[in-house]
């Protein structure tokens, strides 16, 4: 009877790990994993003269701050309000039907130069005419291509337009150092 008592309680503790496992790994989105790279890409908060978005806090500009209701410091600006910002602002819901390596670059690079320009760019990667907006085509053109040659093409075409800035001699090294760390993320991070 003993044995027969420990069996079950075994059971019962492998499913329900097995459980917490499947339901824990479905909630993680690829919104929840991205914003982990774009904040560390982005950092605390800066003021930097040269930089031509201003004061900034979690990446986010006191004009866009202020532009979805945030009134405070920047230095105050809480991470929550950050992330709903950068999900409403930045994110686009194709991102989570993308394999994660393409989405994360896609995403950080929206965040560091525009929604538009990065979805261009991903265009420009997979061939599909450069309108700056996610359609049926392009989201075709993702799922027939290799997501690790999406990427090097993709990060091509952004590294050919951010070193046109005039901005790259401040900038520059930390862009490449940037852009370097995300050809690193795997679907695995």
């Amino acid at each position: 009877m003993r044995l027969l008592r420990w069996c079950l309680i075994l059971a019962t503790i492998a499913a329900a790990w097995l459980l917490i496992k499947v339901y824990t790994e479905e909630l993680v989105t690829n919104f929840d994993r991205a914003i982990v790279h774009v904040l560390a890409n982005e950092g605390g908060y800066s003021n930097n003269p040269k930089d031509p978005g201003g004061e900034t806090m979690w990446g986010i500009t006191r004009a866009t701050a202020t532009a979805a209701g945030y009134s405070g410091e920047m230095k105050d600006l809480p991470l929550r309000i950050a992330k709903k910002i950068y999900r409403e602002r930045y994110w686009r819901l194709e991102y989570e039907r993308m394999p994660y390596v393409v989405a994360v670059q896609v995403f950080d690079a929206a965040v560091n130069s525009g929604p538009v320009a990065a979805i261009k760019w991903l265009q420009q990667a997979v061939g599909t005419r450069q309108d700056g907006v996610i359609g049926p085509l392009t989201m075709a053109a993702v799922g027939r291509r290799d997501p690790l040659q999406i990427v090097l093409r993709f990060c091509s075409a952004r590294l050919k337009f951010l070193t046109s800035l005039p901005t790259w001699p401040s900038f520059g090294r930390g862009w490449v150092n940037r852009i370097v760390g995300n050809m690193l993320i795997t679907d695995n991070d």
